[in-house]
């Protein structure tokens, strides 16, 4: 039985689609999951490469992946675009993020993610009142 090497993740709200494929490419994962099944689904996983579109959420979910042993990469929604042949992001997500050539989004830690929180509150705050 192949295990699996790399995993495509389209994040929601409470929906995600995942795409898995083995070191061989072919197909082993495809489907959705509720939030509250994530994070027990990689529980059950050997490591391997996780990949994600940069959003607000992202960061925190590849933190809790991070901490699992995965190895969790973040890439702009922009370069992952050119990768999108139909509707499955998941696929086009697992594609982008083994290129040699992407460029990555560092994870941000829990306390930078709060302290971006508390300067958009406050921009938003002077915006108000001016």
């Amino acid at each position: 039985m192949s295990k699996l090497a790399t995993v495509g993740i389209d994040l929601a709200k409470s929906v995600f689609q995942i795409h898995g494929i083995d070191k061989n490419g072919r197909v082993l994962v495809r489907r959705q999951l509720r939030r509250s099944q994530l994070l027990a689904f990689f529980q059950k996983q050997p490591q391997c490469l996780i990949g994600m579109e940069a959003c607000a959420g992202s960061h925190d979910w590849g933190r809790r992946r991070q901490e699992m042993g995965h190895d969790v990469r973040l890439m702009p929604p922009s370069y992952v675009k050119p990768y999108v042949k139909d509707a499955a992001d998941t696929a086009a997500i697992c594609e982008a993020v083994t290129r040699p050539s992407m460029r990555f989004v560092a994870i941000k830690s829990e306390a930078c993610s709060l302290a971006l929180v508390l300067h958009r509150t406050r921009d938003f705050l002077v915006r108000q009142r001016t």
